[in-house]
């Protein structure tokens, strides 16, 4: 009933929401995450007088705040409770959504306060036409060919990519062959300075710019314009993003188009073969976990810098908050009073050293000769996509990285035309630490749980751009990244196991291809992209004792993702084997089990036994229902796993009461080959016989030593191989 004396608005600080901040009264404040955490929370006394007459506080596009960004808004807006408190104020909260599946659910996980939801819509839209597009082509190449046409009919176009790379890859192509369009067209995505995605926000609002191609950056929050048509090159991993990506058009009422370009991916194929599927599918439930240590631990040292921490206070009842306190006071970012009664921080002003886009640090790239800034990136993608001899794409232009500065945190890279772009290859581990919950489904047991992610990136692969063919291999000598994470994974059965491997059929393979499936179809269930959960599949983890499928959110801490989709997991079967099945291939695309970011190069694979396994999973399933065993708990006839006690400690009681069984004692030989030069150069592989042998080394278990072989002094044709394991005695 009365007119509120403030609001927060926390939307996007676009250059045409400055302009509408000077036109706000003077009781309104419109700002972001980030200001709402640098300015107003760090900075709060100088913002008493507006805090202290604060009745309500607005959150536009809730729905964003999901995943690693999500997890950083919880405790913010815990901490901004605990301000608005110190002000003797208790604000009304309005959360605005697009359409998603548990908007009272993430509001509550993200603010802990108890919400009413609003879900009738009234926004105007005029036609809207939707295309399933299955290129021939290729889907870059099928966007810069409807991209030309729709620029020749002057029509407002915006061309959503899933990379960063395809992004500058797919502007690049299309303004080399747009003619007099060239410069009406530009890349947007997240890296790029601040001045130049508000350049770029500017030109496309008032019409300078006629297509934009751009990553999820632009998808919400800034205002471009009227546009007539959205480009989709690739399935964006939802149904709510593909519907707010498509909501960019036709907002004048006129009529418009939404074009969904699938790419060779296992979701994308999904819906091109079932697109009533697309059409009728409810929208996803958005997941935060708002306890994740690691940002919880960052965000419990600002509170403390803006105000003394008590005991006793709900910011320290959280979960994990105990935990995290102990740790930061062991390392001296928290110093407890000598009554124990308050908590300290450190330091006066540690608010800039949190990226809430990011669960770790932050790369600065920058041009060798000149040291000037060219964008950043976040520690995981930077050994991924900057390490030494990478290319790099920024705003049109390639960049080969010349050096990676770990320590001091920046990329050094050298403008330069190339005509191939580069990958990794790598190697993952994983350590079981904490078993929450599991089930027992469709003949297996299916765990929910804390792990422990090694990932070490080994080498990266050159590859040329017009052909798709592989130039070259790199090594690379990089640190690994390890974290800690939320996952879950299925034990396969020793019956199927025996089975499986007692057929023509390939177990590893087996297993590798449900993984990158399952991987491709997650997004099905959990709203997430497919870049934002991970997989490692074993035929034997030594913790479980058996073969073992992994699946696990791809930031340290966990984003809750895994934790939905586990207790949706016959669901996350019936997808796998429906999208492998359905798949018209006959050994395999990347349309079912091949996966670009795959660390191994897409080997082994096995179609027809992946296919093998999920059906009598499934046939078990079937069996047990029509006898009556409840689905969701072992049977009395199944044994739960034996988890093998790693050397060092687990913490969880959970993995403690488990037996732990020592592993037989092997002898083993390992074996490496070194060339002089690579297939590339030999002209392929099947002319390895003119690749020479640089070095050739064997380890010898059973005597402890290595046993090396030169070209110089041996001719190693296959008998002489086969000399090199004698002292083996098991193969």
């Amino acid at each position: 009933p009365c007119r509120p004396t403030g609001a927060v608005y926390d939307g996007d600080t676009s250059a045409y929401r400055r302009k509408r901040i000077r036109e706000a009264p003077p009781n309104v404040v419109i700002t972001n995450p980030e200001m709402l955490h640098l300015s107003l929370l760090a900075h709060h006394r100088k913002w008493a007088p507006f805090l202290s007459r604060l009745h309500m506080v607005v959150v536009d596009e809730v729905h964003t705040y999901r995943g690693l960004l999500g997890s950083h808004m919880a405790q913010i807006f815990r901490r901004f409770h605990r301000i608005c408190h110190r002000y003797g104020v208790s604000p009304t909260f309005i959360f605005s959504s697009a359409t998603v599946a548990n908007p009272a659910q993430l509001a509550h996980q993200l603010t802990a306060l108890r919400v009413k939801t609003i879900d009738e819509s009234g926004a105007p839209r005029g036609r809207r036409l939707l295309v399933f597009l299955n290129p021939m082509l290729g889907p870059a190449r099928a966007a810069i060919l409807l991209l030309k046409t729709a620029l020749q009919n002057e029509l407002r176009t915006i061309v959503y990519t899933q990379s960063r790379k395809l992004t500058e890859l797919i502007a690049i192509w299309a303004g080399s062959e747009s003619g007099a369009f060239a410069d009406r067209i530009s890349a947007y995505r997240a890296g790029l300075l601040p001045q130049e995605r508000r350049e770029i926000e500017a030109r496309l609002s008032c019409g300078d710019l006629l297509a934009v191609i751009t990553t999820s950056a632009l998808e919400l929050g800034i205002d471009i314009g009227d546009l007539d048509l959205c480009l989709l090159v690739g399935y964006p991993g939802s149904v709510i993003s593909t519907w707010q990506r498509g909501g960019r058009v036709g907002r004048s009422g006129q009529d418009s188009a939404l074009v969904l370009i699938a790419r060779e991916d296992a979701l994308d194929q999904y819906f091109m073969r079932n697109p009533r599927d697309f059409i009728d599918r409810a929208p996803e439930a958005a997941v935060v976990n708002p306890f994740n240590k690691q940002i919880l631990a960052r965000h419990l040292v600002c509170a403390a810098a803006e105000l003394t921490l008590s005991a006793g206070e709900s910011i320290l009842d959280q979960e994990n908050a105990p935990e995290v306190l102990t740790k930061l006071e062991t390392e001296g970012q928290l110093l407890k009073s000598a009554d124990g009664g308050e908590i300290y921080a450190r330091r006066k002003a540690p608010h800039r050293d949190v990226d809430l886009r990011a669960g770790g640090k932050r790369f600065q790239i920058v041009e060798t000769q000149t040291g000037e800034a060219i964008g950043e990136i976040d520690d995981y993608r930077a050994f991924r996509e900057t390490h030494p001899g990478a290319v790099y794409l920024h705003k049109g232009e390639s960049f080969v990285v010349d050096r990676l500065d770990i320590h001091r945190q920046t990329i050094f890279a050298t403008r330069a035309r190339v005509d191939y772009y580069t990958r990794v290859r790598g190697y993952k581990l994983t350590e079981i630490l904490d078993i929450i919950d599991s089930i027992y489904v469709s003949g297996t047991n299916v765990y929910n749980g804390i792990i422990k992610v090694t990932h070490q990136v080994t080498e990266f692969e050159m590859w040329r751009s017009q052909a798709h063919t592989l130039l070259d291999r790199i090594p690379l000598d990089l640190p690994p990244q390890i974290f800690e994470t939320q996952g879950m994974w299925f034990q396969l059965p020793e019956s199927i196991r025996r089975e499986c491997e007692s057929g023509p059929f390939d177990l590893m393979g087996a297993l590798h291809a449900i993984e990158h499936a399952a991987i491709s179809i997650f997004p099905l269930l959990v709203m997430a992209d497919h870049n934002d959960v991970g997989g490692l599949s074993t035929n034997y983890h030594p913790q479980v004792g058996s073969a073992v499928i992994f699946i696990y959110d791809g930031v340290p801490g966990g984003a809750g993702l895994t934790q939905q989709a586990f207790a949706n997991t016959p669901q996350l079967l019936r997808y796998t084997l429906k999208a492998i099945e359905d798949c018209p291939c006959k050994d395999g695309c990347p349309s079912c089990i091949q996966s670009p970011q795959c660390g191994s190069g897409n080997r082994p694979l096995d179609k027809s036994a992946a296919i093998f396994i999920l059906n009598r999973l499934a046939a078990e399933g079937k069996r047990r229902h029509k006898e009556g065993i409840d689905a969701h708990s072992p049977g009395e006839e199944d044994d739960l796993p034996q988890i093998v006690q790693e050397p060092h400690e687990i913490r969880s009681s959970a993995l403690a009461g488990f037996r732990a069984e020592a592993a037989p004692c092997l002898e083993f030989g390992v074996f490496d080959l070194e060339t002089r030069r690579s297939a590339a150069q030999v002209g392929g592989w099947h002319r390895a016989d003119r690749m020479g042998v640089s070095c050739a080394v064997l380890y010898d278990s059973e005597e402890d030593r290595f046993i090396e072989y030169f070209e110089a002094h041996y001719t190693l044709k296959s008998e002489v191989l086969l000399n090199c394991f004698s002292p083996c005695k098991a193969s």
